[in-house]
């Protein structure tokens, strides 16, 4: 893809950027490694003034990001707003807590005099530059739940953003120097993918992490390797949507329907699989298809649209395919389906349910990155812990249920991240966040976020 913002509710190319020669790219990396032997020795106070300054700023140019996010990858113009007010929550979450969630620890005194030492404690120190490759679906969100713990944890960012969200990324590397924070601490490369495996194993990069595709996961995650570097990964997700016949149907089914088309259907942990116990499997069939076919779908920059244009064309197109490969093997189309009426100029795609889904199916396996959900019948709970693991994936999942047993049955057999009960998955700073399987490894958000990029220094004092 080339490096440019074009709006996916039009197909217009509003502008193109061109990518870093080598002694560019060569000038940010120097400026990195020489900011992050300044920055390193700056106490926890320091960088939480910066990081308060930049949400301050976010909070102030939060229409104009939005407004620029949205034009760039489609999400619609309140869920814009909505990102940018909780990236700035975040900054603040981790100025606020950064120090005591990095504090020394300090073993059992039992311990420390049987190891013969007068004091033994940990600390949690920066790795250095972390180079962040970065998907354009939450163009903010995503890079700020990186920056923020990994500014004050010590460490500096380079940002690899996904080549469809430019302005975005420039935005990004403004704001943190807007805030003040010293040149070089953080830092956007425009560079084409085929440039970033030679940042990866370029001596001053200390660590990587990704989001995006299991296929970009796996070059990272292998050059790394090669260069032994630590690694975070949050890649798919196809998580399922379990209700069981003590859950509240109507709420249920309000709550899937956002669970599945929040950002235009393209979230990794969006529900996508919809399980319910036969009991109540016909109502919940019914009442999800049927607010899925009310959906309003439009111009993303209108307030009242619901669901906007899918990203890019390629992604239409590949869940076209989907989709398709269902029908043709069987697949029942509930709603959806197709692309709604005069939508040529844009990427848009009804809201769609498919019913009769089988493991014969790619859907079944593959996840679908954009508005399409599919319904499965289970006998028992049984049957739906089989069908809610049968994915390569394990992000989440959400079960709907208020009987304790089957809320702990839950959370022993799920194979996933995280188990949201009588709601839908979502992330919070003070929440771990990450996956299994071909879902990645390693934790963002919360105090093991922030302790991912630290190297923990073993400190004994002999007597």
């Amino acid at each position: 893809m080339p490096i440019a913002t074009v709006n996916p509710a039009t197909g217009e190319t509003l502008e193109t950027f061109r990518p870093l020669e080598h002694a560019e790219l060569e000038a940010r990396l120097a400026r990195a490694e020489a900011a992050f032997e300044e920055y390193r020795t700056t106490g926890f106070a320091e960088r939480a003034a910066l990081l308060h300054r930049a949400a301050d700023v976010l909070d102030e140019e939060r229409e104009a990001v939005a407004r620029t996010m949205t034009t760039e990858m489609g999400k619609p113009i309140g869920a814009a707003r909505a990102e940018a007010a909780k990236c700035a929550k975040a900054m603040r979450w981790y100025a606020d807590r950064a120090q005591g969630l990095l504090a020394d620890e300090h073993p059992e005194q039992a311990d420390v005099e049987d190891s013969g030492a007068s004091a033994v404690y940990v600390r949690y120190r920066p790795l250095g530059v972390v180079l962040a490759v970065m998907p354009w679906n939450f163009p903010l969100w995503q890079v700020v739940r990186f920056a923020a713990p990994a500014l004050m944890a010590g460490n500096v960012g380079l940002l690899k953003h996904a080549s469809n969200v430019p302005r975005t990324a420039l935005f990004l590397e403004e704001l943190f120097a807007r805030a003040g924070f010293p040149a070089g601490c953080f830092q956007t490369l425009l560079i084409e993918s085929s440039a970033v495996e030679g940042v990866v194993r370029d001596r001053r990069v200390a660590a990587v992490t990704l989001t995006g595709s299991e296929g970009a996961g796996r070059a990272v995650a292998t050059a790394a390797g090669d260069e032994v570097k630590k690694t975070v990964l949050e890649l798919g997700g196809s998580d399922p949507f379990v209700v069981l016949p003590s859950a509240d149907l109507p709420s249920a089914a309000k709550w899937a329907v956002t669970a599945r088309v929040q950002n235009n259907g393209q979230s990794c942990i969006a529900a996508k699989r919809f399980i319910a116990h036969a009991e109540v499997y016909p109502a919940f069939a019914a009442a999800f298809t049927d607010r899925m076919r009310q959906l309003r779908v439009g111009d993303p920059l209108l307030e009242e649209t619901e669901v906007g244009p899918l990203a890019t064309r390629q992604g239409r197109a590949d869940l076209e395919e989907l989709v398709q490969d269902a029908v043709d093997r069987g697949a029942v189309v509930e709603c959806g389906g197709q692309r709604p009426e005069g939508s040529d100029g844009g990427w848009y795609y009804r809201p769609t349910v498919l019913s009769g889904v089988t493991p014969e199916m790619r859907i079944h396996h593959e996840e679908a990155f954009g508005p399409v959900a599919t319904l499965y019948r289970a006998e028992d709970l049984d049957e739906a812990l089989a069908l809610a693991n049968d994915t390569p994936f394990g992000l989440s999942s959400n079960v709907w249920t208020t009987d304790a047993a089957e809320q702990e049955r839950c959370v022993r057999d799920l194979r996933a991240g995280g188990v949201f009960f009588n709601g839908m998955t979502a992330s919070h700073p003070a929440f771990p966040f990450g996956g299994v399987k071909r879902s990645g490894y390693g934790r963002e958000l919360s105090a093991h976020g922030i302790r991912e990029f630290c190297n923990l220094t073993t400190v004994w004092l002999g007597r």
